[in-house]
Formats: structure tokens, C-alpha cells, sequence
């Protein structure tokens, strides 16, 4: 009797076994039918050694480094433009951002935002069925005709702007005049900031649930952190864990966080149908010396176009469909993201001129060739600084700022830039000189009159205050209607 119970009780665990491993191959296989999931975790400030596949020294990042092990990484990847509201308009829709009035980096209660007439990732998404959320900063205007919800994004917890934007400010009082810090959910403010040590705990914690309940459906999950932009804040799990100090503990929580997101999307067995990107949105904040990044080894930072200003650390991971532990230094820039996902999810791109590329052969691996003619460099209000050709990077005469010779700020209070008039054209081979050292445009007086010529084509198409050209293909921004 023991013996057929015995029996009896092996084959039910057989059977039961069968069932499990038959369930969970049709899962896997119906997650594999569905449209690819897209996560893009997009950071502020963060400069291009901050992680550690890419070199940060002090800051241990395991989840990047694995992230990057198992995918691509990108070592010649540029933001579209090197401060925080412009950056965030190029990767949503795919343009420059002075090709659709975006410029600079938006105060609260602005009159302007980006036109909900243009087409951001999440609508494109959502015309083919996926659920769209974004956790995290948004800085796009804070007026409620510009907030996520009016640009393709189902949900939305987070900041409407930078979180140094607050009474807080170190500078509060002789410099600025800020109002509350709002946190919404969706269209809706639920409290006040006064410490942002949980958000980022809280926009990780929405980020994993979004992703469970929307396990049987495509997805678009925007994390976009408002950290190691200043003030910077971090929970007591990390607090005091790095050897760089409050910055690297900062780093550390943000690695965790995409830590959270690979590991719940391995529990809901989509990794293998999900495509996470992992970059910033400008480089970092110099000024604020030991509550800053580093962009080493390029030069300068934020608010410039030097190299340190806008290239970026790129992670892409794709298991199956993307390379394992493949480095790829072909120039990439954000306003490629939009017409890739576009290519990998069989979406339609927007009506309106982009000016983006389709770059999936560039992270599989299949060119090492960028399909732009050459990349360009706007800052401040539609001002031409430069252009990437091939290895050249040209820069026209401009004012920039550095904190060279400068006193850095210290543990959250910002040092004092100095500024320079570059007064003739400078030209850097990058791939010999790739911290730009060594002008070298007397020599190769055919390499400028090359990108000097397409830079003028650019010129006619989106302008150049900087030389008083208006442009042809520029569009308006979303304005705040005011009654008559």
C-alpha cells in the first residue's frame, strides 16, 4: 500500500512538473509573439565615467556592468543637446531640439513646452497598443497642456522639472525665486517635496509595478531619474557605501534601480523580448565640484559642446536579439532612439520631419557605419557650436564655459564658471585626440571647408543665431493660450 501510495505520489509530482514546464514554455513562447516591452532609464547629469564598465573609479555599479556584459555598450554616444530640457525633447521625438523650439532647460510656470503636435515615443507606441509610463522628471513644460499625460504617457509619478528647482536652492534668495517642488501622480500633485531621499526608491518601486501588471501586454517604461543632477539625495541603503562619496552612493542607488528593473523583467520571463537602454541626458555639472560627475576623459561638461558636454555612457541590452559584451565607438546620438524603436517594433515614424536615424544595425553589429552625414552641436537659443564629420569634431567661434583655473563648489554649494570667447575655428581629430587638445585646422583646410559646407545646409534648414540665419524647418513649441 505504501509502495503504490509512493507510487502514486511520484507520478503526480511528474505530472505536476510537466504542467509547470509546458506553462512556462508557452509563456515564454507567447511573450516571445508579442511586440517587443522598451525600457529607456535616462539619468541627469551623469558624466560619461560614472559607471563602472566605463571607468568610474570608487563607484561600484554590478547591474550596469552586468547590463553591459550581457548587451552593447557605446563609447561615441551624444545627447542631443547638453542641458536638461532640450536633451529630453531629442530622445522623445527623434529631432534636434531647436528643430521643434525647444531650448535650454525650462523654469516652472514656463508659457512654453513641447508641442503635444509632436510625436513623442509614447504616442507612437500607444497607436500600436503598448502601455506607456514615465517615472521620474519630466521637464517638458509644467503647464498641464505639456505634462506626460497629454504626450502619450498613461501614467505618470514624478517631478516636473529639475529637483534643484525648489526654496531649497543653495542660491535661493540673491539668485533665484523658486516656488514648491510639486510630486505628481499623473495630473495630479500628492505632496511637496522637502527630502528626496525615497524617489529614488519610489520611482524604482513604480517602475517594477508597472512592469507586473502590464506582463501580458508590450510596454514603454521611461525611468528618468532625477538624480545625480544637484541637489543630490540617496536613501539610507546606500548612504555612505561609496568611496566617492555622496555622488558615487547616488550612482550606486541608480545602479540598483536598473538592477530591480533587469531582475523583474527576468521574473515576468520578458527579458528576452524587452529592449532597456541606459544613458544620460547631459553630462555633468562641473561647477559643483565634489556633488559632480566626472567626464573624464573628455573635456569640459554640461552646457558645453565639447565632448565631455554631450557624450554620454550608452548600455543597450537585448538578450537574443543584441550582441553580448560588444563595444561599439560609432557615432550615436538620442535623436537615433526614436526611429530605432520605431524599426524594432514595426511602428510607423511621425508625419513631421525627424532628424533622427534608424541605428539597429549599428548596435547588432551588422555596420560600424553611421547612417548621418554629420552630427550637430546647437546651444543656448538655436546656436550652431559645432559638428561631428566622421572622426572630425569642428567647432565655430562661440563663448563657452569652464571651470579650468576655477575654484570648484564643495558638498552641494556650486563654484564660479569662467568664460571664453573662441574667436577662429578650432578642428580635433577625435580618434587621435579624443580630449581635444591639439587644434589642428590649418592643416586640414579641406576638413573644414568640408563641415564649414554642411554646416551652412544645416544652417538654411534649422538656423544659427550665432550667424543670424533664421531657418527654414523650424517649428513652434506648445505656448500657453491666453484669453483675449
Amino acid at each position: 500500500m505504501i509502495k503504490k501510495v509512493s507510487f502514486g505520489i511520484l507520478c503526480s509530482i511528474f505530472l505536476f512538473s510537466c504542467k509547470n514546464e509546458k506553462q512556462e514554455k508557452t509563456e515564454e513562447v507567447s511573450a516571445a509573439n508579442r511586440q517587443p516591452n522598451i525600457v529607456i532609464v535616462f539619468t541627469d547629469d551623469q558624466g560619461y565615467e560614472d559607471v563602472g564598465c566605463f571607468g568610474a573609479p570608487g563607484i561600484k555599479t554590478p547591474h550596469l556592468d552586468q547590463m553591459a556584459l550581457e548587451g552593447v555598450k557605446l563609447t561615441s554616444f551624444y545627447s542631443a543637446q547638453a542641458v536638461c530640457s532640450a536633451s529630453r525633447a531629442g530622445l522623445l521625438t527623434g529631432c534636434y531640439p531647436n528643430r521643434i523650439g525647444i531650448h535650454n532647460a525650462f523654469m516652472p510656470d514656463a508659457q512654453t513646452g513641447l508641442n503635444p503636435d509632436e510625436t513623442t515615443i509614447a504616442d507612437m507606441l500607444k497607436q500600436q497598443g503598448y502601455a506607456t509610463a514615465i517615472y521620474g522628471k519630466w521637464h517638458l513644460g509644467d503647464h498641464p497642456d505639456f505634462m506626460p499625460n497629454k504626450q502619450g504617457f498613461d501614467d505618470y509619478f514624478g517631478i516636473p522639472y529639475s529637483n534643484d528647482m525648489w526654496p531649497l536652492h543653495p542660491q535661493q534668495g540673491p539668485v533665484f525665486n523658486f516656488g514648491p517642488l510639486p510630486l505628481y501622480e499623473n495630473e495630479k500633485v500628492i505632496d511637496t517635496l522637502t527630502d528626496q531621499s525615497q524617489l529614488t526608491t519610489q520611482i524604482t518601486e513604480r517602475a517594477v509595478s508597472f512592469i507586473d501588471k502590464n506582463k501580458d501586454k508590450p510596454f514603454f517604461l521611461y525611468v528618468a531619474h532625477p538624480q545625480p543632477h544637484v541637489p543630490l539625495f540617496v536613501s539610507d541603503k546606500f548612504k555612505g557605501k561609496s568611496e566617492r562619496g555622496l555622488y558615487g552612493d547616488v550612482i550606486m542607488e541608480i545602479d540598483w534601480s536598473v538592477g530591480q528593473i533587469i531582475e523583474t523583467l527576468k521574473k515576468n520571463k520578458l527579458d528576452k523580448n524587452t529592449l532597456v537602454i541606459f544613458t544620460s541626458d547631459n553630462g555633468p555639472w562641473l561647477a559643483y565640484g565634489n556633488h559632480a560627475g566626472s567626464a573624464d576623459p573628455f573635456r569640459e561638461g554640461k552646457g558645453t559642446a565639447w565632448e565631455g558636454g554631450q557624450r554620454e555612457p550608452f548600455i543597450a541590452w537585448y538578450p537574443g536579439k543584441l550582441p553580448a559584451n560588444k563595444t561599439i565607438s560609432t557615432p550615436v546620438m538620442a535623436i537615433d532612439i526614436l526611429p530605432t524603436v520605431a524599426s524594432v517594433t514595426n511602428s510607423s515614424l511621425p508625419e513631421k520631419e525627424i532628424d533622427g536615424k534608424n541605428v539597429w544595425d549599428v548596435l547588432t553589429g551588422e555596420t560600424t557605419e553611421t547612417p548621418h552625414e554629420a552630427f550637430y552641436f546647437y546651444y543656448r537659443v538655436n546656436e550652431l557650436f559645432g559638428v561631428r564629420y566622421k572622426d572630425w569634431k569642428l567647432y565655430f567661434p562661440h563663448r563657452y564655459r569652464t571651470m579650468e583655473g576655477q575654484e570648484p563648489g564643495k558638498d552641494g554649494l556650486p563654484g564660479a564658471y569662467r568664460f571664453v570667447d573662441m574667436e577662429e575655428i578650432e578642428l580635433y581629430h577625435l580618434a587621435n585626440d579624443s580630449i581635444e587638445s591639439i587644434n589642428v585646422a590649418d592643416k586640414h583646410p579641406d576638413i573644414v571647408k568640408k563641415i564649414t559646407a554642411l554646416a551652412d545646409k544645416k544652417r538654411e534648414e534649422l538656423g544659427d543665431n550665432l550667424t543670424g540665419i533664421k531657418g527654414s524647418e523650424n517649428r513652434e513649441p506648445g505656448r500657453v493660450k491666453t484669453e483675449e
